[in-house]
């Protein structure tokens, strides 16, 4: 996969959808960080996400700025794809964007089970996966800083 090429434009506006890599590590550390202000993830698990092989890492691009990410790994052992974390620039939200990379990464992992987990109260998340085909399966007590449970979502594909 070529990295400049894109996977998606979003809207038909100049947002890309594109390959991921190291080098995007500062710019997706900053956007974790507005995002999930609670939650960002540390420098290591960071460069884990961003360096580790098999792990699926997509951006969203707007004139060379990073405005949204994605990234997931398949679990072979429990026979489903893990998404690890999905965030997009509040400046950037309600275009489609988070769909689109959502799609994306889903064609890519071409799982027969994806899940993801998401705060609970995190109602405008939960409505983008309930409308993309994912399902509430469980519910993590505390697991976000602060207390707050995480809701587990899961989508079955009909897949050969």
């Amino acid at each position: 996969m070529v990295l400049h090429e894109p996977l998606a434009i979003v809207n038909g506006s100049s947002v890309e959808i594109q390959p991921a890599s190291w080098r995007d590590l500062g710019a997706v550390r900053e956007l974790e960080n507005i995002c999930f202000p609670k939650d960002s993830w540390p420098l290591l698990d960071m460069i884990g996400v961003m360096t580790l092989p098999g792990v699926v890492r997509l951006k969203a691009v707007d004139a060379h700025r990073v405005v949204g990410f994605i990234a997931a790994e398949k679990r072979l052992r429990k026979g489903l794809a893990w998404i690890a974390t999905i965030c997009v620039s509040p400046d950037y939200r309600k275009a489609g964007i988070g769909r689109s990379l959502l799609a994306c990464c889903e064609n890519i992992l071409k799982c027969s089970k994806i899940r993801l987990s998401v705060r609970a109260a995190n109602n405008a998340a939960i409505l983008l996966y309930t409308n993309m085909g994912y399902q509430r399966v469980s519910r993590r007590p505390r697991y976000y800083r602060g207390g707050e449970d995480a809701v587990i979502m899961e989508k079955i594909f009909q897949r050969e």
